[in-house]
């Protein structure tokens, strides 16, 4: 399956490419293109799409947890959060055990938006492995781990 933006294919060339970051970030890009059309009617970027998705896991998270587990500092995150409160996703909550911390929650309306947003996570990740079979699948998501590793020693 060919991803075109702006009219042109560049599923062809992602094999030619001489760097594998090179592949990397086109993917990143397709995908924030992908996610921005998806996540537009909700009033929610691209950016805010992961915080949505961790707490759909788990709700309740601190929000020094939250930045830890994405790979995303502080003022990233602040500016996420501020920005899913404004919309009416979730909410802030002093933390009770660390009065300077918060812990942040989905909202009714951040919950109701849960199989839309898993939906629209599930189809990005169908267009990734499309023509890919579950053991491809298996091997890629299991380099990519051990590439991501890497990267944190």
């Amino acid at each position: 399956m060919n991803i075109e933006l702006n009219g042109s294919s560049h599923a062809k060339g992602v094999g030619n490419m001489e760097f594998i970051g090179k592949a990397i970030s086109f993917l990143y890009r397709y995908e924030q293109i992908f996610m921005g059309k998806k996540l537009e009617p909700y009033g929610i970027g691209s950016g805010q799409f992961p915080f949505l998705m961790r707490l759909y896991n788990e709700d309740g998270i601190n929000q020094e947890s939250l930045s830890d587990y994405l790979k995303i500092d502080k003022g990233t995150t602040a500016r996420a959060i501020v920005k899913l409160v404004d919309e009416g996703y979730v909410f802030r909550k002093r933390d009770e055990k660390d009065r300077r911390a918060y812990r942040i929650f989905l909202s009714e309306k951040g919950k109701k938006l849960e199989p839309e947003m898993k939906k629209i996570a599930s189809e990005w990740e169908e267009i990734l492995f499309f023509g890919f079979d579950d053991n491809q699948r298996r091997e890629i998501t299991n380099t990519l781990g051990i590439m991501f590793e890497n990267v944190h020693r």
